[in-house]
C-alpha cells in the first residue's frame, strides 16, 4: 500500500511538472529578400535612383523577449554611373562599375518593445541592429560590350606601382547599422522590414579612389598603362573614359588630377523584407 502512495504521489508531481512547462521562443529562422544601393565616389549625392536586387538568410538567437543575436549570410548586387550624375566633372569623368557583394555578418537586434511571437498585445516592435561583417566584392564594367573585372588592370596605375600603390583587397570589413519593424504573423511566423546602412572599410567598391596617373595621353615620360601595339592597353581606356566625350581633352591629360575622394570610403545600404519561422522550446516558467 505504501509503495502504490508513493507511486501515485510521483506520478502526480510528474504530471504536474510537464503541464506547468511552457512554450519558449528561443530563436528564429527565415530569409530575406530586398533592394541594395550603393554610395561613393560616383554617387557622391547619396542619390537612391539605381537599386539592385538583394537576398539574404539568417538564424537569430534570442535571449529574451528585448535582445536577440543574428548571424546573417546575404547576397547583393551593385553599381552606379557618372552619366546618372548631374555634376558636370563627374558627367565628364564618364566612369562606371557594377559588383556582386558576398557578405557574412554577425548583428545585435535591440527591440523598443516587448516582443512575445502571438501574442495580440506584444506582437509588434520596432527595433536597431547593430553589428559586424566581412564582403567580397569584384568592381567590373564593360568596353565594347566585353565585360572587363577592374581590380586586376591596376586603372590608378596600381600594376607598376604609381606613387607605391598596391593593388587593392577584394575583401572588406562592413558595420551594418539600421532599423526595423518586427511584426508576429501568429506564434510560428514573424515579418520584418529592415534597412541597414553598410560603412565600409575601402574605398575601391567602385575601383576609383585617388588620382589619375601617367599614360600614353598625357605626354609624360613615364607611362603606367603600356601596351605593346600601338594602341592603348585596356588599363588606359579603363583609367579614364572621357575621351568618349571629349578625345581632344581627356581629364588624365593633366597628371595627378583628381579621379576619385580618398578621404571617404564607399558604402552601400540594404532594405528588405525578411519572413522568419520560430524556433520553440519548452522549459519550466520562472516565477
Amino acid at each position: 500500500m505504501n509503495r502504490l502512495i508513493i507511486l501515485f504521489i510521483a506520478c502526480a508531481l510528474f504530471v504536474g511538472k510537464v503541464n506547468a512547462q511552457g512554450e519558449y521562443h528561443q530563436g528564429e529562422f527565415g530569409v530575406s529578400i530586398g533592394a541594395a544601393h550603393y554610395f561613393g565616389d560616383l554617387n557622391t549625392r547619396a542619390a537612391l535612383n539605381r537599386p539592385k536586387p538583394s537576398l539574404g538568410v539568417f538564424y537569430r538567437k534570442l535571449y529574451g523577449n528585448y535582445v536577440g543575436m543574428r548571424v546573417g549570410a546575404r547576397f547583393a548586387q551593385l553599381g552606379y554611373s557618372d552619366v546618372f550624375s548631374k555634376n558636370e566633372y563627374q558627367h565628364m569623368r564618364n566612369l562606371s562599375f557594377n559588383s556582386n557583394i558576398f557578405e557574412l555578418a554577425l548583428q545585435g537586434d535591440f527591440n523598443f518593445l516587448k516582443y512575445i511571437p502571438g501574442d495580440e498585445v506584444y506582437g509588434f516592435t520596432p527595433y536597431v541592429t547593430l553589428g559586424v561583417g566581412l564582403f567580397n566584392y569584384d568592381p567590373y564594367t564593360y568596353y565594347n560590350g566585353t565585360k572587363y573585372f577592374l581590380r586586376p588592370l591596376g586603372t590608378e596605375g596600381q600594376a607598376g606601382g604609381y606613387l607605391g600603390r598596391t593593388s587593392y583587397s577584394t575583401m572588406a570589413v562592413c558595420i551594418p547599422f539600421g532599423v526595423g519593424l518586427k511584426y508576429s504573423i501568429n506564434n510560428k511566423i514573424s515579418l520584418a522590414f529592415e534597412i541597414t546602412q553598410r560603412f565600409t572599410t575601402t574605398d575601391y567598391l567602385d575601383d576609383v579612389s585617388t588620382t589619375y596617373a601617367p599614360n600614353g595621353r598625357n605626354g609624360g615620360s613615364i607611362n603606367y598603362f603600356p601596351s605593346s601595339s600601338n594602341q592603348f592597353s585596356i588599363a588606359d581606356l579603363l583609367q579614364d573614359r572621357s575621351y568618349e566625350i571629349d578625345p581632344l581633352n581627356p581629364l588624365s591629360s593633366v597628371p595627378g588630377r583628381q579621379r576619385g575622394w580618398s578621404k571617404q570610403k564607399d558604402q552601400y545600404v540594404i532594405g528588405e523584407i525578411g519572413i522568419s519561422i520560430n524556433i520553440d522550446s519548452y522549459r519550466c516558467p520562472t516565477n
